[in-house]
C-alpha cells in the first residue's frame, strides 16, 4: 500500500483512567559506510504512534546489544518526558518500554549485576535507565519481533 500526505493518522485514547504510553526503540547495526547505527523509537498511547524518531547513533557500537541500549538511552528520554508533561496536566501514566533484544533488556533492568569487563563502556547508560526502573516511572516489556511496532520503517528488506 502505497502511502501519501492525504493519508490519515488515526490517534485514540486507551480505555480507563491511566494513560498507558508504549516505546518501542530498536536499532539497526552498523548500516551506514562509517558503520554507524541507527536509532528508531516508535512511541504510542493509546492507538497510533504519537511521536517517532529516526536518527544516525553518534558513535560507533561495538555490538548490536551495544547500539540496542543506544536506542533505549536516547528514546528514554521522549519516554520520561511525556511522563512529566502528561503528570503535570493531572492525567496518571503508564510509561513501557518494549525491546526485543534480551541482553540490553538485562543490563537496563540489572545494571551492575549484569555488567562484564566487555560491557563497561555502557555503564552509564545502563544506570541511567536502571534508576528510571528502580524508582517506578518506567517499566521494561520484552515485545517479539513480530509484535514490534518500530521494525519496519528502519529494516531494508531482505532479499
Amino acid at each position: 500500500m502505497e502511502q501519501s500526505v492525504d493519508d490519515e493518522l488515526p490517534l485514540g485514547a486507551n480505555e480507563g483512567d491511566v494513560l498507558q504510553t508504549r516505546h518501542f526503540p530498536d536499532a539497526t547495526f552498523a548500516m551506514d559506510a562509517d558503520m554507524k547505527s541507527h536509532t528508531e523509537n516508535i512511541q504510542t498511547s493509546g492507538t497510533g504512534a504519537a511521536s517517532t524518531i529516526f536518527s544516525k547513533q553518534k558513535l560507533n557500537a561495538k555490538t548490536s546489544t551495544e547500539a540496542e541500549l543506544v536506542a533505549a538511552d536516547d528514546s528514554v528520554l521522549l519516554a520520561l518526558w511525556t511522563r512529566i508533561f502528561l503528570k503535570e496536566k493531572g492525567h496518571e501514566i503508564e510509561t513501557t518500554m518494549c525491546q526485543d533484544n534480551a541482553s540490553a533488556m538485562l543490563l537496563e533492568k540489572n545494571g551492575k549485576e549484569s555488567c562484564s569487563k566487555r560491557t563497561r563502556q555502557m555503564n552509564i547508560r545502563c544506570f541511567f535507565i536502571k534508576d528510571f526502573i528502580d524508582k517506578g516511572h518506567l517499566t521494561m516489556e520484552c515485545c517479539p519481533i513480530d509484535d514490534r511496532t518500530g521494525d519496519h520503517p528502519s529494516k531494508p528488506l531482505q532479499g
